[in-house]
């Protein structure tokens, strides 16, 4: 992929707090004005909710008491009850309304922190995290932040605020009572710890890394469906397919199971019927007593039986809240990634020519997978690396794009450091092109001028021709303008010509070649080989060489093993010297008339 292309700088989202860690508070500290508003309204509006029930209340007291009726008194009750119902729609709507823009609000911030985040990382991170997890990050995970904003004060503010003023009321009416009412509640609360023990913390924790894993192979299966069955291995592909699914349909069973009981048992507790047997047992028994009057057991129904739902709605927004926080802590630890460091004052080369000195690299500590390289890539030549796989050839070509920083030593073009250089100016210098290919869902035209702002049309197609794709893309339906996805479904030796096209197009001084070819037959190679030729002029270019002709059109061979070059010199003058690179010559030059396509060196040879 070649990519140069300038983001038009926007007004930064508000950030995450570093001094929050993982909590859902903090997320919320930029909007917390906002969200105090939400708030607020939820209280006022529940609180008028229970004006109609207490009308009702007051109602029934007044027409089983004996003496005549105050109608005043009456339409006044009527009237509070209907002005509280039309409060609480009013309250608790502008509440949800509010709460969703903030909602929408915090997962545009989100959103945005993510992609400026994700657009300082080193590239070569994408590499090594599984695009399913991603993705799940930038869209579930964000998206679950959602109950808890726009849902989660209503059900929160309901479970404390409408059981508190209610068990004040009732407490007025009869303290004994009010008690007996409470032990559907202090079961159900009682129940709470068994669904937070260490045991359902780690099956909820491996429900979740389940969830990744089948994301993961959701998008590698779907990708590689067309490999897969080229080479007839659908069948082991779907057997890992479904070992993944398999594995989370029994971490979400395991998880279940744990749960199911407990929250059973908090059903029940909670559940209207319990709820009503409870206080009509309780009242019959105060009432049969003499110690409570018959009308006293009507705000009982009314309010007890709606102190319940409050509880169980706690329940929901505790969930809502759980899941959040665990979304926020992973959208925290993709935040959290190390950015690419980029320098207060980018100095611009001088020159293109490349030196590499005492590079050492290793993707973990205490594994070096580069060890101590010195490579000097003069403008005007082409370098091509061989070598076994394994041997470091791709790590070595990703360094000068700088997907990643050595661990030691430096890497300087035109006399400047990398890390001095800057990433808009560094690739304005290197274009590179590799074997697995993304193009976007765009046209043709958009993809071969991704890195190239103002590209006109006779530029793109002069870069398309040189990379003999064109006569494919005029056979698409709509030519340039066909979109990859709607109308031009590529081949991977396709998809690599218009990458080639576009770094072509781009034109930059340097230019790196990861398998570039890998996918091509060998006359769009010799085709490819010949643009480069042509436009080549002093640009320097950096090659992984699997064919014998590439190899042999090279200035300078490399040739690596475990991390280390173990020769360097002129084609030539390597079959001359007898070494690694002369057995690997030797033990395929019968073949190149029948094959052309050599992918490694072989390890028995050995160096001299």
């Amino acid at each position: 992929m070649t990519t140069t292309t300038d983001i038009a700088p926007t007004a930064p989202p508000p950030a995450l707090d570093p001094t929050d860690g993982r909590t859902v508070i903090g997320l919320l500290r930029p909007f917390r004005g906002t969200f105090a508003v939400v708030v607020i309204l939820q209280v006022l509006g529940s609180v008028a909710g229970l004006a109609p029930l207490l009308a009702v209340v007051e109602l029934g007291r007044v027409l089983l008491s004996t003496g005549p009726i105050d109608r005043g008194h009456i339409w006044t009750v009527v009237i509070v009850g209907a002005a509280g119902l039309l409060v609480r729609l009013l309250f608790t709507g502008a509440s949800s309304g509010i709460g969703h823009v903030l909602d929408g609000r915090v997962q545009l911030s989100l959103r945005r922190q993510l992609a400026a985040h994700l657009g300082r990382v080193p590239l070569g991170w994408f590499s090594r995290r599984g695009t399913g997890g991603l993705a799940k990050v930038v869209g579930d995970d964000v998206n679950a932040v959602h109950p808890f904003i726009a849902h989660a004060p209503g059900e929160l503010v309901s479970a404390f605020v409408v059981p508190l003023i209610s068990l004040i009321y009732l407490f007025t009416v009869d303290w004994r009572l009010t008690l007996i009412i409470l032990i559907p509640v202090a079961l159900a609360v009682a129940l709470v710890p068994l669904m937070m023990t260490p045991a359902r913390q780690r099956e909820q924790a491996e429900f979740d890394s389940a969830m990744g894993r089948i994301a993961d192979s959701v998008v590698e299966f779907v990708q590689g469906i067309s490999v897969v069955k080229a080479f007839g291995g659908a069948g082991r592909a779907h057997r890992r397919f479904r070992a993944t699914t398999d594995e989370f349909v029994d971490s979400f069973l395991k998880m279940v199971r744990g749960l199911s009981g407990v929250a059973a048992a908090m059903q029940v507790a909670l559940s209207p019927p319990f709820v009503l047997l409870v206080v009509l047992i309780g009242g019959a028994a105060l009432i049969t007593s003499g110690t409570m009057p018959p009308a006293g057991l009507l705000p009982f129904l009314l309010l007890g039986l709606g102190l319940t739902a409050p509880v169980a709605a706690l329940g929901h927004g505790f969930d809502d809240m759980q899941a959040a926080r665990r979304a926020v802590g992973r959208i925290r630890d993709v935040l959290a990634e190390t950015p690419l460091a980029e320098p207060s004052q980018p100095i611009a080369p001088r020159g293109h020519r490349v030196e590499l000195r005492d590079v050492r690299f290793g993707y973990d500590a205490g594994h070096e997978v580069l060890r101590g390289i010195d490579l000097v890539l003069e403008p005007g030549t082409v370098t091509a690396i061989v070598g076994a796989s394994g041997s470091g050839k791709s790590t070595l070509v990703q360094l000068l794009p700088r997907f990643f920083d050595p661990t030691s030593g430096s890497i300087k073009i035109g006399g400047v450091d990398l890390r001095e250089i800057g990433s808009r100016n560094l690739y304005r210098t290197v274009s590179f092109v590799f074997q697995d290919v993304r193009l976007l869902r765009a046209s043709i035209a958009d993809n071969i001028a991704l890195a190239t702002l103002h590209a006109e049309r006779d530029d793109v197609t002069r870069a398309a021709r040189l990379a003999n794709i064109e006569a494919r893309i005029l056979e698409l339906p709509r030519g340039y303008d066909s979109v990859v996805g709607d109308d031009a479904n590529l081949s991977g030796g396709e998809a690599q010509r218009i990458a080639i096209a576009r770094a072509l197009l781009a034109d930059t001084p340097v230019l790196v070649l990861d398998e570039a070819t890998a996918f091509a037959d060998p006359q769009t190679e010799q085709a490819v080989r010949l643009a480069l030729a042509t436009l080549g002029g002093d640009r320097t270019i950096l090659v992984i060489a699997h064919r014998l002709e590439t190899i042999a059109d090279a200035d300078t061979v490399v040739v690596l093993e475990d991390g280390a070059i173990v020769e360097h010199g002129r084609p030539d003058e390597l079959r001359e010297r007898g070494g690694r690179f002369s057995a690997f010559w030797r033990s395929h030059q019968p073949a190149t008339a029948d094959r052309t396509d050599i992918h490694d060196l072989p390890r028995g040879a050995e160096s001299r």
